[in-house]
């Protein structure tokens, strides 16, 4: 009996898809720009049925990539060379929201928009929120350290995770959902595997922090001449306790997102420097912001949202960016971060890095100093890629703030981890994958 066969007894034959046409659909990014082939597509239906493929592959000696819903930017969850690609969006379980501890245990296939929806049925949230939302499911969320637009107030997903169950390569299931408070016994698997992009288990579920659902928003966007400017207002905006989200975007992507969207900028006269700000609290929040925005040194103008169609008009300022800049052609994309005190000036490292035949879009969290560097029609984007991430780690930042290694930066890891911390990483992989079954070449390299 081939593998088909035999995988297709655990999880039923429709959902063991070997169609290429269907397949292909598996074995690209959402940027177009990493894509391989895989072996097979196989979409268990719970736990148990992915411990079951894990042991029949491992026993076969065949690779597995996990994958939620394929909108990694950094190559980690498309197969390369005839792996299995292991889906989990089947695993879509919701449990009951805990309002004492303020918790929710959920599968991996739970979409964001799902588990943020699940959150407000019982009047709670979730912390974390990215543009794609409506795809990117909890479990790659957790794989990739997911951030978005609001860590400045809640931090990472790795804030949000109270507890992981996962599967090991040779199928152990492992991690605890209790939600414990407190449980000091031993090393934290659930840590190990946040940030992990698929390397060292497949998660299966989470148990995950919940926040309140306030009641009133203040949204508005900042004009400046300069990053500075900027920065030094994320400085005095961290004055408010409600201040939840900081955005940065430029006149260039500004226009181009007007333009693909057909809707007017915040204000009649260009601006060289956005600043989107947010607040959220169970009062609202509009005056305080108004009069610290009215304090702000360097303001240009500011528009401040009245009603819920001018505040997503004011977000899709800065959430359309990325599909705005799609239309230019497939970006060279890059997220970096560095300490927000060096963003001004790593802002101009990067612009004088760029030829003059590409096109640069930047945008990005201000308050994390975490930039979206986007390049269309760079002549070497090898030789770009590896000058915008020594700049990086130049000035003491991260070549990957947000959306992982994969394989798009495993060969820059050296740049911002010693040759000790690399060689950890990989002790630490051979010990929980000693078969390098799971996502190999993700992250780690041979050295």
């Amino acid at each position: 009996m081939g593998l088909a066969e035999r995988l297709g007894e655990v999880v039923g034959r429709a959902h063991v898809l070997t169609d290429p046409e269907v397949v292909a659909g598996y074995a690209t990014d959402w940027t177009g720009r990493f894509s391989g082939n895989a072996r097979l597509v196989v979409r268990p239906a719970d736990r148990d049925q992915v411990a079951e493929v894990l042991r029949i592959c491992r026993e076969i000696g065949v690779p597995v990539v996990p994958q939620g819903g394929n909108t990694g930017l950094v190559g980690g969850g498309v197969p390369r060379d005839g792996e299995v690609v292991l889906s989990l969006t089947r695993l879509t379980g919701l449990g009951a929201v805990d309002p004492v501890t303020r918790q929710v245990t959920v599968g991996a296939g739970v979409t964001l928009a799902a588990l943020t929806a699940h959150a407000m049925s019982a009047g709670l949230d979730f912390a974390v929120d990215i543009a794609s939302r409506d795809s990117a499911t909890v479990g790659g969320l957790v794989a990739t350290n997911a951030g978005g637009l609001r860590v400045l107030r809640w931090g990472s997903m790795r804030e949000q995770v109270v507890g992981v169950e996962a599967v090991l390569a040779d199928g152990q299931v492992v991690g605890n959902l209790g939600g414990l408070p407190k449980d000091s016994t031993g090393y934290d698997l659930a840590g190990a595997l946040v940030g992990s992009e698929g390397t060292l288990a497949v998660i299966t579920a989470v148990r995950l922090r919940l926040i309140p659902a306030f009641t009133h928003r203040a949204t508005a966007t900042l004009a400046f001449d300069r990053t500075e400017d900027a920065v030094t207002a994320v400085a005095a905006l961290r004055a408010l306790p409600s201040l939840t989200s900081a955005e940065i975007f430029y006149d260039d992507g500004l226009r181009l997102v007007c333009a693909h969207r057909r809707i007017a900028p915040p204000f009649p006269a260009a601006h060289p420097v956005y600043l989107l700000v947010e607040c959220t609290d169970n009062e609202d929040p509009t005056d305080a912001l108004g009069d610290l925005v009215a304090d702000l040194p360097a303001l240009r103008d500011s528009a401040l949202a009245i009603d819920e169609a001018s505040r997503r008009t004011l977000w899709t300022h800065r959430e359309a960016h990325a599909e705005a800049i799609n239309t230019l052609g497939p970006p060279l994309k890059l997220d970096v971060g560095v300490p927000p005190a060096e963003a001004a000036a790593f802002e101009r490292d990067v612009r004088a890095l760029i030829p003059e035949t590409a096109t640069l879009v930047l945008f990005g969290h201000l308050a994390e100093g975490n930039f979206h560097v986007n390049v269309v029609g760079a002549p070497d984007e090898e030789a770009l890629t590896d000058a915008i991430l020594r700049a990086t780690a130049t000035r003491g930042g991260t070549i990957s703030a947000e959306h992982g290694i994969g394989t798009a930066k495993a060969p820059w890891l050296p740049l911002t981890r010693s040759l000790a911390e690399r060689t950890l990483y990989h002790s630490i992989k051979h010990a929980w994958d000693p078969d390098n079954l799971l996502n190999p070449g993700v992250l780690l390299t041979a050295e």
